[in-house]
């Protein structure tokens, strides 16, 4: 077949599948690298070992390590929720999830779509091609493939940005053993002398080198990390409980551009975009499990889920929440939860909270528990 007419077909079907962006770029080494090689040199990845893994840096530094017969590589960009649609609860009684989490998790609910993608690749060709599919789960330089296939560039928040749809969506990636049409990458920069992505990342975590500081960033905090958040962020976080979608609600080009909503089965209502903390504080492992069997939260885990919401009910002035917090203090077996609650009592304070936290302390036999439970006694105010 015609490779212009192959490449325009598949296009097709994977807009008629709902992925918005297509585009295809070649199967060479990425020319961002350096930059890569030196963001983990700096131990800029947190507690993330997975993305220093020798194996694995091999694999981004050529896609042809992954896939030996590479000759082209499709970039898909399937659109989420704008964020800015969910409502504001007043007062302090919820926590906050990223608009990508308020669905299915993507890893599911896009692999039947890849699949069934590269099924008909090779119901076009008439033969089995070589691939690989990826979506956010390879070892691949994704952002700079999409730029490379001209779906966009990389903002000054590391995002990728889309000059007619903002940058709410989330990318896949299909290797192929066959040769396509390449597209002309993104070349321009159109991100100029704006900064309301620095100057509003709540944590200050953004580079001016367009890479992230993980160890500060509220997403990595609230899921990629699996133990104690550090406590010198904690009263920055504000509500957030899984994820943070605040340097790309402030970007210019998706206030303009950005789509009212995304694809179905990311976006199952802007309800699931608050949490009542008091309820949530309460959940049990079974209620955890069934709530998120198939929502990305559950890659925070119950302990991960509890020591989110222990912060934002910390970081909510609202006392209101002191008996949830002390229920957790008391009788939540995992330490990491019963930790950041008693750092959450201690910034609510109150009577009825130093009294939780002066109990706690005959009790509790965990030394880190112990220790956050002294730094809170010494600033919990009356």
């Amino acid at each position: 077949m015609d490779r212009f007419v192959l490449t325009q077909q598949i296009k097709a079907k994977a807009q008629g599948m709902g992925f918005s962006l297509v585009g295809v770029t070649r199967a060479e080494p990425p020319a961002q690298m350096n930059r890569y090689l030196n963001w983990l040199a700096a131990g800029r990845h947190g507690e993330m070992a997975y993305l220093a893994n020798e194996r694995a840096v091999q694999q981004r530094a050529d896609p042809r390590q992954i896939l030996p017969e590479c000759e082209s590589i499709l970039v898909l960009g399937i659109p989420y929720s704008d964020p800015s649609r969910a409502p504001t609860p007043t007062g302090g009684k919820s926590g906050r999830v990223a608009a990508y989490a308020w669905g299915q998790d993507y890893h599911e609910a896009l692999k039947a779509r890849l699949v069934t993608l590269v099924a008909f690749i090779e119901e076009q060709v008439g033969q089995t091609v070589p691939n690989r599919w990826y979506t956010d789960s390879g070892p691949l330089l994704e952002r700079e493939l999409a730029q490379r296939a001209g779906l966009g560039w990389i903002g000054k928040n590391s995002m990728l940005i889309n000059t007619e749809r903002g940058s709410y969506f989330l990318l896949a990636e299909i290797l192929l053993g066959i040769q396509l049409e390449i597209d002309a990458p993104q070349v321009t920069d159109h991100c100029g002398t704006c900064r309301r992505c620095l100057e509003a990342c709540p944590t200050q975590c953004i580079l001016p080198d367009r890479t992230l500081d993980a160890g500060r960033c509220i997403s990595y905090l609230t899921i990629e990390l699996k133990g104690a958040i550090p406590a010198e962020v904690r009263p920055q976080m504000g509500a957030w409980i899984f994820g943070c979608d605040v340097c790309q609600v402030v970007c210019p080009w998706n206030e303009r551009f950005a789509c009212a909503s995304g694809d179905e089965v990311l976006t199952s209502g802007e309800e699931k975009a608050w949490v009542e903390l008091g309820a949530a504080l309460k959940t049990n492992t079974a209620e955890f499990n069934h709530k998120f069997k198939h929502s990305p939260v559950r890659r925070t885990k119950r302990r991960g889920y509890l020591r989110n919401l222990a912060v934002a009910a910390g970081n909510s002035g609202d006392r209101s929440h002191v008996a949830s917090l002390v229920e957790v203090l008391k009788s939540e077996t995992e330490p990491l939860a019963r930790g950041h609650a008693a750092w959450a009592l201690g910034r609510l304070g109150g009577e009825a909270a130093r009294a939780a936290l002066v109990l706690a302390t005959e009790g509790e036999q965990d030394p880190w528990v112990r220790e956050e439970i002294r730094t809170a006694l010494k600033k919990a105010a009356p």
